[in-house]
């Protein structure tokens, strides 16, 4: 299955605070908030929606094809990482002008997180052509709209209409800068939906559209819902509900639905249901969840098949073994 992921490629400055938000926030004075957090720690990661997601799919044995804007400064050794890794980065953007976009994040005792975004070359995404990409690699077979530049989200969307493309829209953090008619623009005709519990309430705020009128524009409804696992419904199914994975210690929660997603797409291009799939994303989130970084883990193939089978059964197991690169 040749699946390509649209979206932002960045790199993330992660910091630590050792205390929690919420005791340094007055009620009544959130109008006037002034912080600064003296932090303990500071780690520079690769990062970016689209690159994680492309790095625990090429985890898993996909090659799947990067989309996205960068600045020169990401063959410095960035490209050589995620192509070392088996993703293809031959359809990067690279822009003459802009540097790679940079995210920074600070995180509390409670895992709950403040944090900042320069897009720098993501803006030159709308420039990004979806023909050539296809042509290159003779056809796709699902393309990932995920977060990046508002105006090439909209751009790749509309392009897999076109094209006759199964799409994945997952508008993410961007939710906050489309309007309701943009929002259900992305979404109109897509195969897949993604979200968390509270960008599904925004997404459907701004557009004015119910649960079961966003199920009349797509056909698959993913919803993570943090510690409460996973909730998927669809047009003529019964809405499922997949618990977490069971986590060994959580370290950093950046990247945890990017590992989510590579998981449970690459689990669904092996033709598994969308129940597996979700739980083959719900243990990569797991790893992600475990590490301080978005691309920090690998995958064991004996690891990742006991730990399945402790937090999903044997089932489950047997079926991921089969799949996984080493089989």
């Amino acid at each position: 299955m040749k699946i390509a992921v649209t979206g932002s490629i960045a790199t993330d400055h992660l910091m630590h605070f050792p205390g929690r938000f919420a005791d340094q926030l007055i009620a009544d004075k959130l109008d006037k908030i002034s912080l600064s957090f003296l932090v303990d720690d500071l780690v520079l990661r690769r990062g970016g929606i689209a690159a994680n997601i492309s790095y625990g799919m090429a985890q898993l044995g996909l090659a799947p094809i990067l989309v996205g804007a960068v600045g020169k400064d990401f063959f410095d050794d960035y490209e050589g990482w995620l192509s070392g890794n088996g993703v293809d980065t031959e359809s990067v953007y690279v822009s003459q002008t802009a540097h790679t976009a940079r995210f920074v994040c600070t995180t509390d005792e409670d895992m709950c997180q403040m944090a900042s975004f320069y897009a720098g070359a993501m803006a030159e995404s709308r420039n990004i052509d979806l023909t050539p990409i296809a042509k290159r690699v003779d056809g796709l077979d699902l393309v990932l709209v995920s977060a990046n530049d508002p105006e090439a989200m909209l751009h790749h969307s509309r392009q897999c209409r076109e094209l006759g493309i199964p799409f994945a829209a997952d508008p993410s953090q961007q939710l906050a800068r489309l309007d309701g008619a943009g929002a259900r623009d992305l979404i109109q005709g897509a195969k897949f939906l993604l979200s968390n519990e509270y960008e599904k309430e925004l997404l459907e705020s701004k557009t004015g559209l119910t649960d079961a009128e966003v199920l009349d524009r797509v056909q698959l409804r993913v919803t993570t819902l943090g510690k409460d696992g996973v909730e998927i419904t669809g047009r003529g199914m019964d809405p499922m509900r997949i618990p977490v994975a069971r986590v060994l210690h959580a370290y950093d929660p950046t990247g945890v639905g990017d590992g989510f997603r590579a998981g449970f797409f690459a689990a669904l291009s092996w033709g598994l249901s969308a129940r597996r799939a979700a739980e083959v994303g719900c243990m990569m989130a797991a790893l992600v969840l475990e590490t301080v970084g978005p691309q920090e883990y690998a995958v064991d193939r004996a690891s990742f098949i006991r730990r399945l089978g402790e937090s999903y059964g044997p089932a489950c197991a047997a079926e991921v073994s089969a799949h996984l690169p080493g089989a």
